[in-house]
């Protein structure tokens, strides 16, 4: 075997961001052919295993899976895909892989661990710039005295997260088999994402706030459309769905002047990919919103683009780098600090993210719904933009060309086993002994 080494350590068998993100990753420098690939396989949080099990295309991973590096054993590269804070150097040479960042800022701790590796590979610009840009004072561990600055030293190269043509794709209302009868409405808008913590208008994907604005857009409606939410609370259980349910119901009582309101659909569950292609090509879903406050990058978004329907979303952060302004709708507005009931380790609440403006979005919404047919001609120059630009081939050859630019010559590895054509003398007679 003369091929380097690469051990990956990432929660590729999970159904999270992070795990479409490493499974992506994973096999693109698998058919690079030029690494011996092992897999590390990493739990997310509280995020479902099995993935691979229920998805064929996939199960090659679960072969490649090893319980940890061989003791005595270096590995040439090294790769973590994770959040920046757990990388950790254990080959000659490290790779950190992360999804981003969704506000202006980050902890020291992850700059700490992004300079802990060699090269560092993040999905959009925004992260590079703000993993670039972001700057801490280092203190002495005994006086917390400022002894110097904290800032990212090592090269952080943007790798998009490349949609997979083969599953996602236009297609014709025949071909759609998800039943969706239970949705009277024939135009629907669809939100894909999770629904994280904070309070109404303040949780990341900023879910509250599009259902409100929602309601108040078509109240007392003779015909309004139905927005649909493919979202859970981090698990896909009964719990998550009532918890979600209460929310909506709250949202719907703030709503003043009321006779009616339109009406809103939880999807519940994991989808499959090839499920959430029928759902983004179903007849009765019109558009994707996403009034999010911050995107590492933004993937539903790409995704549902090809399916050649109009996007509507916030005009800041990961997304941006795929969204053509010229063929989707972005919707202005203004940094505005992460509020203190969404903060975590993570969101800080002295950094910032997007407000969208609520005027727009009132507008928006309207617009899209009375003339909806002028937009279609654009989203699908949407697809075609993402199709010829942010496919998972054309991250592959990026893959391989940021490999190949930055690894060193790794010695090859030399079989040591005894050649099979030699010969030796039985014969031989040996002296006696006096």
């Amino acid at each position: 075997m003369n091929k380097p080494s690469f051990y990956i350590s990432s929660p590729f068998d999970t159904y999270s961001g992070y795990g479409a993100r490493a499974r992506d990753i994973i096999k693109a420098i698998i058919e690079l052919d030029k690494y011996d690939v092992k897999l590390l396989s990493q739990r997310w949080g509280d995020c479902t295993l099995g993935f691979c099990d229920e998805h064929p295309k996939f199960k090659f991973l679960q072969a490649l899976s090893v319980p940890n590096i061989p003791k005595g054993e270096k590995a040439d590269i090294w790769m973590q895909i994770t959040i920046p804070s757990e990388f950790q150097p254990v080959g000659t040479y490290n790779i950190g892989c992360t999804a981003g960042i969704e506000s202006t800022g980050c902890d020291g701790s992850w700059v700490e661990g992004l300079n802990r590796m060699n090269m560092n590979w993040v999905s959009s610009k925004h992260s590079q710039k703000v993993f670039q840009d972001v700057t801490f004072d280092k203190r002495d561990k005994q006086t917390n005295k400022v002894v110097g600055k904290i800032k990212s030293t090592k090269p952080i190269h943007v790798v998009f997260e490349g949609a997979d043509l083969d599953v996602y794709k236009h297609l014709p209302a025949s071909e759609v088999k998800l039943d969706l009868s239970k949705i009277k409405e024939q135009f629907c808008y669809l939100f894909v994402g999770m629904w994280m913590q904070g309070d109404l208008g303040h949780d990341r994907k900023n879910i509250g706030q599009t259902i409100k604005i929602f309601f108040e857009t078509f109240k007392n409606k003779k015909s309004p459309p139905a927005l649909i939410l493919k979202t859970s609370e981090g698990v896909e259980n009964y719990m998550s769905r009532d918890s979600i349910l209460e929310k909506i119901k709250g949202i719907r009582n703030q709503v003043k002047g009321a006779k009616s309101l339109p009406n809103v659909y939880l999807l519940n569950g994991d989808f499959s990919n090839s499920e959430m292609n029928e759902l983004y090509n179903h007849p009765k879903v019109k558009a994707m919103v996403s009034f999010t406050k911050g995107e590492g990058f933004g993937r539903p978004l790409l995704e549902f683009g090809l399916s050649k329907k109009p996007i509507i979303a916030s005009g800041w952060s990961g997304q941006l780098d795929f969204l053509n302004p010229d063929y989707t709708i972005l919707i202005p507005g203004k940094l505005e600090p992460v509020h203190q009931s969404a903060a975590n380790k993570w969101l800080l609440p002295q950094t910032s993210w997007f407000a969208p403006d609520v005027t727009q979005i009132n507008r928006v919404f309207k617009n899209v719904y009375e003339k909806y047919k002028s937009l279609t001609g654009k989203a699908k120059q949407q697809g075609y933009y993402v199709k010829t630009n942010f496919s998972f081939d054309h991250m592959k050859e990026l893959v391989g060309n940021i490999l190949d630019s930055n690894l060193p010559k790794f010695a090859k590895k030399m079989d040591l086993a005894m050649p099979t054509d030699i010969k030796f003398n039985t014969d031989v007679q040996l002296p006696k002994l006096k």
